[in-house]
């Protein structure tokens, strides 16, 4: 996926002034995923819960040379193979050769967050490789040539009246199509996909490193489909989804499935740890782990950043979050978008290339309380934001106007002047006019400056 991130104000401009369909769509979709994660949270103690949950993956990236080593060596005892990229290149390349030495033509996909990290897709249809996205949102995705615009929603963007046209246009569906009538059309095509495809290609939820099991949660059953019918399974895991043990996967299974979409646990849960045993057993011929760094380590070593690798990518930061809902995924420029992505994308990009996403925010708090897993997403943007300053990376203009108003802030003199000057010239005029304010500013009405400063209003008593 192309990284466009650095025109993510011109890209959400657009958004909210010439697609209102899309922050419509959002709105409806997101605010509805969480009034089902907090009726859901309101079921348990959930405060408990997500200690514990922060507690768990904060030991396991703490010790992950250690849980790799062990999910390795279990994953072989498993009839597994073991593979690692260091980069997006490498995991790329693992993949093509396996397609290659086992005369791929045909492959199902789950939803995988980390193949669209990779640029997988298109490497494979360059080689001439079929690809079918399983799930019916990417599916959606697929045929209209999008990246998902939301973690776990990755169509949310889209109304239903664009998928019915769309579906008749390619599907041939009736154009007034209810939701069943357009799920059946793509479950008749991905059927015949599933038993004709050579190779399953999924993500991981999580790696349990004691059993060197590879956990899957889904509502649809296709990932189930994906991998067990074609005779090649891989499974493309970032290296921070470990678990330290088999006991830990169950409270992670379904405090994920609560935060993501309200339920006590997803429809399917699928768990893999090798091929099948016996000829004429269920399962693929293969399971490949391609084990993906990609950045991960560098921010494992971040002193602040490195607690945004406990994200178990549940959307549920997304869907409380007033900025991303005006505008959706796609204005983030990459994968990973909303809080989240404001947070952990300057750590695998790098923080350049990652601007001004630490500044997509309203620094509200609701992520935090959202987030399954603690992640301090207010706390790493703050910090963010100040390496970002250090760095000369904010605008000159910014930097001027803090320097200015720093200067102002600490002489009595100069600060009585300026209120005296920004009270005759009004709210919405000195909004515009200041550097800080004036995108803001220019579509708002400021409050009107009164009239008298609080230094008079309290020399003359207040009643």
């Amino acid at each position: 996926m192309r990284i466009e991130i650095g025109d993510y104000g011109a890209r959400a401009r657009q958004v909210i002034r010439e697609d209102p369909q899309v922050r419509e769509a959002v709105t409806g979709a997101t605010l509805a995923f969480d009034a089902k994660r907090r009726r859901s949270y309101d079921e348990i103690d959930s405060d408990a819960w997500r200690r514990w949950a922060e507690a768990v993956k904060s030991h396991a990236l703490t010790h992950l040379d250690r849980y790799l080593a062990e999910a390795e060596a279990r994953l072989i005892e498993n009839g597994a193979v073991v593979h690692w990229a260091a980069d997006a290149g490498e995991a790329r390349q693992i993949v093509m050769e396996l397609a290659a030495e086992n005369g791929v033509r045909r492959v199902v996909k789950g939803k995988s967050m980390v193949t669209e990290e990779i640029d997988l897709n298109p490497a494979l249809e360059g080689a001439g490789i079929e690809i079918f996205e399983t799930d019916l949102g990417e599916y959606i995705l697929q045929l209209l040539d999008e990246p998902p615009s939301h973690i776990l929603g990755p169509a949310i963007h889209r109304t239903l009246e664009q998928v019915r046209e769309l579906f008749a246009e390619r599907l041939e569906t009736p154009p007034d199509g209810n939701p069943d009538t357009l799920a059946r059309a793509a479950r008749k095509v991905l059927r015949d996909a599933f038993l004709s495809a050579e190779m399953g290609i999924t993500g991981g939820n999580f790696l349990v490193a004691e059993t060197g099991t590879v956990a899957l949660i889904e509502n649809e059953g296709n990932i189930r489909l994906t991998t067990s019918l074609p005779r090649i399974h891989v499974a493309i895991v970032g290296i921070e989804k470990l678990l330290p043990r088999m006991s830990d996967l169950a409270g992670f299974l379904q405090l994920t499935s609560r935060a993501a979409t309200g339920q006590p646990i997803g429809c399917f849960v699928s768990l893999i740890q090798g091929p099948a045993a016996r000829p004429g057993d269920d399962g693929p011929k293969e399971v490949h782990v391609v084990l993906v760094d990609n950045g991960r380590t560098d921010v494992l070593a971040h002193e602040h950043a490195w607690e945004a690798l406990r994200c178990v990518r549940c959307g549920a930061c997304l869907n409380v979050c007033p900025v991303y809902r005006q505008t959706g995924g796609h204005a983030y420029g990459w994968v990973y978008s909303g809080p989240i992505g404001s947070v952990l994308d300057p750590g695998l990009l790098g923080l350049r290339e990652a601007m001004p996403l630490p500044f997509a925010s309203s620094l509200c708090g609701a992520c935090f309380d959202a987030c399954p897993v603690r992640i301090p997403i207010p706390e790493l943007l703050l910090e963010w934001r100040r390496e970002a300053q250090e760095e000369g990376l904010t605008p000159w203009r910014e930097r001027a106007a803090l320097t200015t108003l720093a200067q102002m802030a600490t002489r009595p003199g100069l600060y009585r002047l300026a209120g005296r000057i920004g009270s005759r010239l009004g709210g919405s005029a000195l909004g515009r006019a200041l550097p800080m304010l004036g995108d803001w500013a220019r579509e708002r009405a400021l409050p009107k400056p009164s009239e008298r400063s609080f230094r008079e209003l309290w020399r003359e008593g207040i009643e």
